[in-house]
C-alpha cells in the first residue's frame, strides 16, 4: 500500500508563499543596516539584526536560518567598516553577542525540525495502520454502488471506534457495518477483532445466522480472555481460567457489578436511536448524553446490522444487532428498516441464548440504502438537539451516494459546530439496474 507522503517531504519547504515571507527578514537586514550607518556614533542598531534569523526561524527550516544568520553577521561586519571599525570592543561585543544567540536560534530550529520529522513519520505509520484497519469499500462490488465516510472525534485519527466492511460471496454481497461501545483510539482493538472476523468468515458460512454468531462468539472470547487476564493480575482470586463450556462464566462474572445497569442503559438507548432514526428525536440535555457510561470496563459490546444482499433478486436480508435501523432510499420516500426481532449486541450472546432472525426487505434496482451509527443520530447543536437524519436525506434522496454522503457530512458537522463528540459513520449501498 503507497504511503500518502513521506516524512522527508513534510518539513518546511521553500515553497512559494514561504519564498515570498523571506523578503521580510532580508528587508529587515537591509533597513537596520542603512539605518544604523546614518545614525550619530553613540547610536547602535547592529544587535537589532538577530531579529531577521529570529522571524526566519518561525516559518522556515535550520538551513534557511542559518543562511539569514550569516547574512546578519555580514551585515554587522560592514556596518562596523563603515563606522568606527570592526576591532572596537564595541564591534567585538555586538559580533559575540549576535553570534551566540544566532547559534541558539539555530539548534532551536534543529531539534525542531527532527521532532516534525519524526512526527510526520508517526503519523504515516499510524495513517497506513488505519487504513489497513478500516479498508476503503470499493466504489463498485457486484451489481452493488458503495460509498462511504467516517468522521472520528478522535483528534488526529481516521477511525475509532465505528466500523464498516464489505465481502463478496459465491451469490451475493455481504455487509457489516458496526459500533463499539466507547469512542475514538481505546476502542480500537475491538473493531480490529471485529473486522478481522468479519473478513476471515463473511465467505465461509453461508447461513446469515452462523455468521452473526460467529462474530458474537470471536467478540466474547475476546473479552473472555480480557476478563482472565484481569484475574490473573488480581492475585487469581476467580481460581484461574475458565476452559471450555466455562469459557462464558469468566465473561458474565466480569459483568455482574453493572450488567442489569448497562442492559436497561442499552434498552434505553436503542429506543431512542430508532426515535431519531424517524425523526422523533428529543431534547436530552442531561450530562450524560448518550454514553455518560463508556468508561465502564465492566461492560464492553458491539452494535452491529449484519447485510446479505444476493446478486439475484430484489432484496435484501438483515440482521440488527442492537443497531440503529437502516434507511431505505427511493422514488417513494423513506422507509425506517425496523427489525422485528433485533438480536443483542455482539459480545452479550454468552449471557442468554440468541436466535438470530433474518428480516427480509426489498430491495429494488435503483434503491439506496443508508447505513449510519448512533454518532450521527446522537449528534447534538449547541441546543442540546439530536440531528434529525430522517429529515436531513429526505431531500438529498435522489442524490447519487457521493453526492448524498458529502451533503450530510456537511451538515452534519455544521449542525454539532465543527466538531463530533462520537465516532460517527455512514455507508449508502445502492443496487444498479441491470445491463441488457
Amino acid at each position: 500500500m503507497p504511503l500518502r507522503q513521506r516524512p522527508r517531504d513534510r518539513r518546511p519547504s521553500w515553497r512559494p508563499g514561504r519564498r515570498a515571507l523571506t523578503v521580510l527578514p532580508l528587508a529587515l537586514i537591509a533597513v537596520i543596516s542603512i539605518v544604523d550607518v546614518l545614525a550619530p556614533s553613540n547610536i547602535h542598531l547592529g544587535p537589532l539584526l538577530i531579529v531577521a534569523p529570529a522571524i526566519t526561524a518561525s516559518f522556515a527550516g535550520a538551513r534557511a536560518t542559518t543562511v539569514v544568520a550569516l547574512l546578519s553577521l555580514a551585515a554587522l561586519t560592514v556596518i562596523g567598516l563603515l563606522r568606527e571599525g570592526i576591532t572596537t570592543a564595541n564591534h567585538e561585543t555586538q559580533l559575540g553577542a549576535l553570534i551566540a544567540v544566532s547559534a541558539l536560534i539555530i539548534g532551536l530550529r534543529v531539534l525542531r525540525d527532527r521532532h516534525e520529522r519524526e512526527l510526520a513519520q508517526v503519523r504515516t505509520v499510524s495513517e497506513a495502520a488505519q487504513r489497513v484497519l478500516l479498508r476503503p469499500l470499493p466504489e463498485r462490488i457486484g451489481p452493488l454502488h458503495l460509498a462511504s465516510v467516517y468522521l472520528a472525534a478522535e483528534a488526529e485519527a481516521q477511525v475509532g471506534g465505528d466500523l464498516y466492511a464489505a465481502a463478496r460471496t459465491a451469490g451475493g454481497t455481504r455487509l457489516l457495518v458496526g459500533d463499539v461501545r466507547g469512542k475514538g483510539l481505546s476502542s480500537l482493538g475491538d473493531a480490529a477483532l471485529l473486522l478481522g472476523a468479519f473478513r476471515a468468515a463473511a465467505h465461509l458460512h453461508a447461513d446469515l445466522p452462523e455468521l452473526a454468531g460467529y462474530l458474537d462468539g470471536s467478540v466474547c472470547w475476546d473479552l473472555d480472555q480480557l476478563g482472565e487476564q484481569d484475574r490473573y493480575q488480581d492475585g487469581g482470586r476467580d481460581g484461574g481460567p475458565a476452559h471450555g463450556r466455562e469459557r462464558g462464566h469468566g465473561l458474565q462474572r466480569s459483568l455482574d457489578r453493572g450488567l442489569d445497569l448497562g442492559l436497561e442503559k442499552l434498552g434505553r438507548g436503542l429506543e431512542r436511536s430508532a426515535g431519531a432514526a424517524a425523526g422523533l428525536g428529543r431534547d436530552e440535555s442531561g450530562p450524560d448524553g448518550g454514553g455518560a457510561a463508556a468508561d465502564d470496563r465492566g461492560e464492553s459490546f458491539i452494535t452491529a446490522v449484519i447485510l446479505d444482499i444476493p446478486d439475484d433478486g430484489p432484496v435484501l436480508r438483515l440482521i440488527d444487532c442492537g443497531h440503529p435501523p437502516p434507511l431505505l432510499l427511493n422514488a417513494d420516500g423513506i422507509t425506517v428498516l425496523n427489525a422485528r426481532h433485533p438480536a443483542p449486541p455482539l459480545g452479550l450472546g454468552e449471557l442468554a441464548p440468541t436466535t438470530y432472525e433474518v428480516e427480509d426487505f426489498p430491495f429494488l434496482p435503483g434503491d439506496r440504502l443508508l447505513i449510519y451509527t448512533d454518532g450521527v443520530i446522537e449528534a447534538r447543536d449547541p441546543e442540546r438537539r439530536f440531528y434529525p437524519l430522517t429529515e436531513r436525506v429526505d431531500a438529498w434522496r435522489s442524490e447519487r451516494p457521493e453526492v448524498l454522503l458529502n451533503r450530510l457530512r456537511r451538515d452534519l458537522l455544521a449542525h454539532v459546530g465543527g466538531r463530533l463528540d462520537d465516532d460517527a459513520a455512514m455507508v449508502v449501498v445502492e443496487r444498479l439496474p441491470r445491463r441488457g
